[in-house]
């Protein structure tokens, strides 16, 4: 079972040094769920939906591999930039919101750069969905 993920939701990446938050932005009449916009998983679009997690520290990150050579291979954060192009998997089979699988805490969202990108709080306590 998995609790539905709600605008504010905390976020981390696995290549990002800190925590993020999750932007609900609904394409027609919002649906709440424990008082804020219910999400997703169509809702993974970079600074619309995934705010930054500070710094970038994979070398995969063209601008972190510039500056991780430049400073003669001593790694070398950059600013994130999350780039998902793909939605968040594997989303709710029973639940839809707007015609799209609703938003479970346990997707997960891949960045082109290898960062996995994880639910920490869902935003929402109390709906609890299946599947």
């Amino acid at each position: 079972m998995s609790i539905q993920v709600t605008t504010g939701a905390a976020l981390v990446c696995s290549f990002g040094i800190a925590p993020s938050t999750l932007t609900v932005v609904p394409t027609g009449p919002p649906v709440m769920a424990g008082g804020a916009p219910a999400a997703t998983v169509q809702d993974n679009k970079p600074m619309a939906n995934v705010a930054p997690f500070g710094m970038c520290t994979t070398l995969t990150n063209p601008q972190v591999a510039a500056a991780t050579s430049a400073a003669l291979g001593v790694l070398t954060p950059q600013p994130c930039l999350p780039v998902t192009t793909a939605p968040w998997t594997p989303g709710s089979t029973s639940v839809l919101i707007g015609g799209q699988p609703a938003l479970g805490s346990t997707c997960t969202l891949l960045c082109q750069w290898g960062g996995t990108i994880t639910i920490t709080a869902p935003g929402s306590a109390t709906t609890v969905m299946t599947g």
